[in-house]
């Protein structure tokens, strides 16, 4: 079905609103299979972690490794994509797929992940919920024959629907889609991916009546000097989440060296974690009680830090070996770091007086933001959870603490260290191999718009009114790069008409600061120059004569040249996508 351009943008926004109501009974339908299994498997009570906890110790080793058994045949059949955090592979959908999730992928990931949590694997379940707006939003786009920019665009709106619908939290759920799914913040992004957000709260609240799941404290913001102990705060849940990540990947790599029948080794991730569950029941399930019980002031010093161990232990076992989500484990290990912390303090300090429910709260965003490496959503998680703008320079410090320590120590995301243990290496939402394999040369323009440091302004304006082009290389007397000139540069001077005159020449003009590239370098080299410096063109020099200008290089054109390479390699992938999907 073709459409008018004006017309794909206003079905756009009525997707946004479908996505959110079908995403919402989408989330509904991936909770109610958790309730289902945790029904079946564990015996009643009032909420799951009295289940567990009230169960005999024999249950609590059986019934994870029965789960455990149960996903094992999924994945010997259809592949390690199915363990760990599902993120990733909606990640990788936007980025190289064009938006396209096989149904294979979203209805197994959905079914293991249940499957996990039910039976009280230590995961979160926000991959699924992820998988499932997304893959109704791709859906529909690629239905409508929207384009594939807007096929990724309704992706992020379904990711951010599902987001929202989980943790009670629009604006969160609308940046992580942009941030992490999207990797890169663009306003056009941002009006549907929020629509689709809060369509799926409003839908929430009227079909789901255990919403939302974790309690809103109080916060208080006492004195400017606890600063300095949110950034330690930070620091300390950066250095957790390394540890988190490094963790999680030693659990997959240990378990696909094992010399056990692949089918066999999920079963064994279970039941190692009910060794675990013997020692402390709260490494069963997300964990929302016990996060609450944090948020409550109910935890003491040494039950907080014994349950942060347990929980980090369990939750590098079931992501190792099973199917499952990480912002939820994060959040958790964040609210016992954060009460560890503030009752250390107290313990040290007593006249101090830190409140740990406060410290509970920035700590669940440190981990969240170190373990994504998505800072903003992670601060916006909890201010959706509190409404209370005096969390913002709390949770600003600690997570820009926490994001600098993981890029300094480690430099990935626990999404993007999945998907470099496949081969795919993304930045900014674009694979860095195709980026890496490709020059300067091969996308570059010989044709380029040149002034000369004598040039006048009435030439300068004259050849810019006539010129296709709006960017201009400016050379001196030898013919040698001096500075660059673009239609901005001169729209910037023309406001002060007083500083001109006849006699003004592009050597006023022109920027003098000019980076260049080479015919040889490679694109992403070329990229990071052009987003991290804002820049719309590099000239392409010579490597051994700097100022000897041969070509042009813009944004638009590496990026078709990326696009192209990518199609090409898609096209050769066919085949085995389509036995995949």
């Amino acid at each position: 079905m073709n459409l008018s351009r004006p017309t794909r943008e206003a079905l756009l926004l009525f997707f946004a609103i479908l996505i959110g109501v079908l995403t919402s009974i989408g989330v509904l339908g991936f909770l109610a299979l958790i309730a289902l299994g945790q029904w079946l498997f564990w015996p009643g009570g009032e909420n799951f972690l009295v289940q567990v906890s009230q169960a005999p110790w024999w249950l609590k080793l059986l019934v994870p490794a029965l789960g455990g058994l149960l996903l094992g045949p999924v994945i010997a059949l259809w592949g390690s994509e199915f363990r760990g955090p599902g993120v990733s592979e909606v990640i990788e959908a936007a980025a190289l797929e064009d938006g396209y999730l096989p149904p294979r992928l979203t209805f197994l990931k959905t079914l293991c992940t249940a499957l996990t949590i039910g039976t009280g694997g230590s995961v979160g379940r926000e991959g699924p919920v992820a998988i499932i707006g997304s893959a109704i939003g791709s859906s529909l786009a690629r239905f409508f024959n929207l384009g594939a920019e807007k096929v990724r665009v309704a992706l992020a709106c379904g990711a951010a629907a599902g987001i929202a619908a989980t943790f009670n939290a629009p604006f969160a759920g609308t940046l992580f889609a942009v941030e992490i799914i999207l990797g890169d913040i663009q306003i056009a992004y941002l009006g549907p991916v929020a629509l689709s957000a809060f369509v799926a709260i409003i839908a929430a609240k009227y079909i789901w009546t255990g919403f939302p799941l974790l309690i809103s404290p109080p916060f208080e913001f006492r004195q400017p000097g606890e600063i300095g102990l949110y950034l330690l705060l930070g620091l300390l849940g950066g250095l957790l989440a390394v540890l988190f990540t490094r963790a999680i990947s030693a659990s997959d790599t240990l378990y696909r060296k094992l010399p056990l029948p692949e089918w066999l080794k999920p079963a064994l991730g279970g039941l190692a974690l009910g060794l675990v569950g013997l020692w402390n029941p709260h490494v069963f399930g997300v964990g929302y009680t016990s996060i609450n019980l944090a948020l409550a002031g109910k935890l003491a010093l040494d039950a907080a830090l014994l349950i942060l161990l347990v929980k980090f232990m369990a939750t590098a076992i079931c992501l190792g070996s099973m199917s499952g989500g990480i912002v939820g484990p994060s959040l958790f290990l964040g609210a016992m770091l954060g009460t560890g912390f503030a009752l250390s303090i107290n313990l040290v300090f007593p006249g101090w007086h830190l409140i740990p429910v406060d410290y509970a709260l920035v700590g669940m965003a440190a981990l969240v933001g170190g373990t994504t490496l998505g800072p903003i959503t992670a601060i916006l998680i909890i201010f959706d959870l509190t409404k209370d703008y005096r969390t913002i320079i709390p949770l600003i410090m600690s997570c820009v603490a926490s994001l600098l320590t993981v890029k300094y120590l480690y430099g990935y995301s626990i999404y993007e260290t999945k998907l470099l243990r496949r081969g795919v290496h993304l930045v900014r939402g674009r694979d860095v191999n195709i980026l890496r394999a490709l020059r300067v040369k091969d996308c570059m323009s010989k044709k380029i718009e040149i002034l000369y440091d004598d040039t006048p302004l009435a030439e300068i304006l004259g050849k810019a009114e006539k010129s296709p082009y709006t960017n201009f290389i400016v050379l001196d007397s030898r013919e040698e790069l001096s500075g660059v000139l673009t239609l901005a540069d001169v729209r910037k001077d023309l406001r002060f008409p007083k500083e001109l005159s006849a006699a003004t020449t592009a050597e006023k003009l022109k920027t003098r600061e000019v980076v260049t590239v080479t015919p040889d370098d490679d694109l992403e080299t070329a990229l990071n120059l052009l987003e991290d410096r804002h820049f719309p063109f590099l000239p392409v020099v010579l490597p051994h004569e700097p100022k000897k200008v041969v070509g042009l290089l813009k944004l638009e054109d590496l990026l078709t040249a990326y696009q192209q390479k990518l199609l090409k390699m898609r096209l050769r992938q066919l085949p085995e996508i389509m036995k995949r999907t």
